[in-house]
């Protein structure tokens, strides 16, 4: 499996805690079945805005103490970006990192008020070739109040990332309900851990992984968790419309 989004690179937000615990969550990401993670520590300007170029200084880093660990994970640059008006430009500037230097940006939104400029920064990034990835929309109130609002922006190819975690009631019952509604829906293209700390959601992924296969069956599942992370790491095109192929069963590729 690939996680699409984690917070494990030490001391530069609100996630891991020192290169330890960066190393303790890579040995229960190996452990729970990932062989690949993408590190999108937050992006806000003007308080986690440690810059693309610093982050591949803290990867490289990392992977020298898990090479010496023999962990074995793949680790790629990132960001999760919290929107903002000039969030194209912070890319051009090479301040704020693409997925792996793809094409694709992943963006969080507010979590309870509609951003009013959410139209134009779709736009600005769309026109310039970046296809963003809105993290965790279970988690908006205004998507669990109407998910019509993810059903518009997935018609205008926006792609979303649902949390793993937030199946089991991580972030409350009206976020559980809303990703099965979505998933329902296949309008999830990505599954995320959204990890932040040691001695959390790795360790509950067999639980996970098998209340999800219920709701979205191998195929779809694969599809979330291997196949569309796979595609972004290799700057691929990942479909907004999800087609359901039998192409191969979860856990065998």
């Amino acid at each position: 499996m690939i996680d699409m989004h984690t917070h494990i690179l030490p001391n530069i937000d609100d996630g891991s805690e020192s290169m330890e615990e960066t190393i303790k969550m890579l040995k229960e990401a190996k452990e729970a079945g990932f062989t690949d993670i993408i590190t999108t520590s937050h992006y806000i300007e003007n308080s986690y805005d440690i810059t693309k170029r610093e982050r591949k200084n803290i990867i490289n880093e990392i992977k020298s103490k898990s090479d010496i660990e023999n962990i074995n994970i793949k680790l790629y640059n990132g960001a999760e970006a919290y929107i903002s008006n000039n969030i194209y430009e912070l890319i051009e500037k090479e301040e704020l990192p693409t997925l792996n230097n793809s094409k694709y940006l992943l963006m969080e939104l507010p979590m309870n008020n509609k951003v009013l400029y959410l139209e134009n920064v779709i736009y600005s990034l769309e026109s310039k070739g970046i296809t963003p990835i809105i993290a965790h929309p279970e988690r908006y109130s205004y998507v669990q109040k109407d998910i019509k609002f993810a059903e518009e922006l997935v018609e205008r190819g926006v792609l979303f990332q649902a949390n793993y975690g937030s199946i089991i009631g991580k972030y409350g019952n009206d976020a559980s309900k809303c990703v099965k509604k979505l998933l329902k829906k296949k309008l999830i293209h990505f599954l995320g851990t959204d990890t932040h700390k040691s001695n959390s959601i790795y360790t509950q992924m067999n639980i996970i992984l098998k209340k999800l296969e219920k709701i979205t069956g191998k195929e779809y599942l694969e599809l979330l968790s291997v196949i569309n992370p796979e595609i972004v790491i290799n700057n691929g095109n990942v479909e907004s419309k999800i087609n359901i192929k039998k192409s191969g069963l979860f856990g065998k590729r």
